[in-house]
């Protein structure tokens, strides 16, 4: 065989590493961005509804309505794609659609909620103050769609926002817990 073949091939060979290696670090890079901040996936879901010919209702729907969650899965990222599909096929003419970004505000109320605690422990109160650093960022987007008097969901989110889900929750249920101080021996 001619050395020059030879060569060639590795060289191939190596090319063809190379660029796997770097597409592979691209998309490890996507995710890690991915799970801090939706924003990207939230304009490619507008992209993607758009280009299939469907309307974007912007609204919420709450877990009062009558629905079936999508079954996520962690091998398949663009499962969401196969929702607005199915929604498609569906005849529907429009999806409804909502994103949550954290504000300032909502991590200093929480925060101060949680430091009105007294029995909160110090590793929440440091986990409510780590949520700054994802201010302004999308940490949750749903997906619905009707179809024959229910709602069909698709949701995703990121692990800082369930983080500030579980906070908020802890807030509240204190919050409705009410502490009576009284003495009985002053009666």
């Amino acid at each position: 065989m001619p050395l020059y073949k030879t060569d060639w091939r590795e060289r191939r060979w190596h090319l063809i590493s190379t660029l796997s290696l770097y597409a592979l670090e691209r998309d490890m890079m996507f995710l890690i961005l991915m799970e801090q901040d939706l924003t990207i996936l939230k304009d490619d879901m507008v992209a993607f509804i758009e280009g299939h010919g469907l309307r974007r209702f912007s609204a919420y729907v709450s877990d009062e309505v009558a629905n079936v969650p999508w079954s996520t899965d962690e091998d398949h990222p663009d499962g969401w794609k196969d929702f607005v599909e199915l929604a498609k096929a569906s005849n529907v003419s429009f999806v409804t659609m909502n994103h949550v970004s954290l504000d300032k505000e909502d991590v200093d109320l929480l925060v101060n909620r949680l430091q009105e605690i007294e029995y909160m422990n110090e590793e929440e109160l440091e986990e409510a103050g780590w949520l700054r650093s994802f201010i302004g960022k999308v940490g949750y987007l749903q997906l619905g769609f009707p179809c024959q008097g229910v709602m069909f969901l698709y949701e995703v989110s990121t692990p800082w926002y369930d983080t500030y889900q579980r906070l908020e929750t802890a807030a509240d249920d204190y919050d409705g817990i009410l502490i009576d101080d009284t003495d009985q021996d002053d009666e």
